[in-house]
């Protein structure tokens, strides 16, 4: 059964891949600040993780209608994000090396909650038949970094792209003194979870596979 991310994070590739499963990466075209400002506008402020699901239903919900080569989405959707939470105060992707830095003096040898949104929907045969979500999370204890080592890790441009301004599975890894929590969580997206979803839908996790691509 085919798997479309509504994403275009190679990390969250990678990892479905490292499970088995190839998926069909289409990007959602979502305006996040726009779409957290307008909720945020009528319905208040948003927790860490109504934040995150917010965004991922928005992501998921997005490609719903589009055809790829030629035919109908038939399968499951997948839309998600994340952010880490450093003292209350939620953080997506710093984007600029000066933001990142900023971040790295605020948790520098301390610890974050990174929250992950999960949204997916079934649209087999062409058609949206339910949909379910939710959030995981995981406290991230970092090691204590001098000065040479963040900036030279902001220089090689990976923070710049991903929540938190840190990476667990690539350069960051190192810095990572531990993870409470499914790891998978850090890097995107929470297998554990996804997979309870996907149950939750009728869908065995193991017709997902597809063990010939990997």
């Amino acid at each position: 059964m085919r798997l479309y991310l509504a994403s275009t994070s190679p990390a969250r590739r990678q990892l479905l891949r490292q499970a088995g499963i190839e998926p069909l990466l289409l990007a959602p075209g979502v305006d996040e600040e726009a779409a957290v400002a307008d909720h945020e506008a009528e319905h208040g402020p948003l927790a860490p993780q109504e934040l995150v699901q917010l965004l991922a239903q928005r992501k998921a919900e997005a490609i719903i209608g589009r055809d790829v080569d030629g035919a109908p989405i038939d399968g499951l959707i997948l839309g998600g994000d994340s952010a880490f939470l450093v003292d209350g105060v939620l953080h997506g992707k710093p984007h600029r090396p000066d933001v990142a830095r900023e971040r790295w003096a605020g948790q520098n040898g301390r610890s974050g909650v990174l929250w992950s949104g999960h949204w997916v929907i079934d649209h087999r045969g062409g058609a949206v038949r339910g949909a379910v979500g939710r959030p995981a999370s995981a406290v991230v204890e970092f090691a204590r970094l001098d000065d040479a080592e963040i900036d030279a890790y902001i220089a090689t441009g990976e923070p710049l792209a991903v929540a938190g301004a840190f990476t667990v599975d690539s350069l960051g890894g190192p810095f990572i003194r531990s993870v409470d929590g499914d790891p998978s969580t850090v890097v995107g997206l929470s297998l554990s979870t996804l997979r309870d979803l996907v149950r939750e839908l009728g869908v065995a996790w193991i017709d997902l596979w597809d063990l010939g691509t990997n």
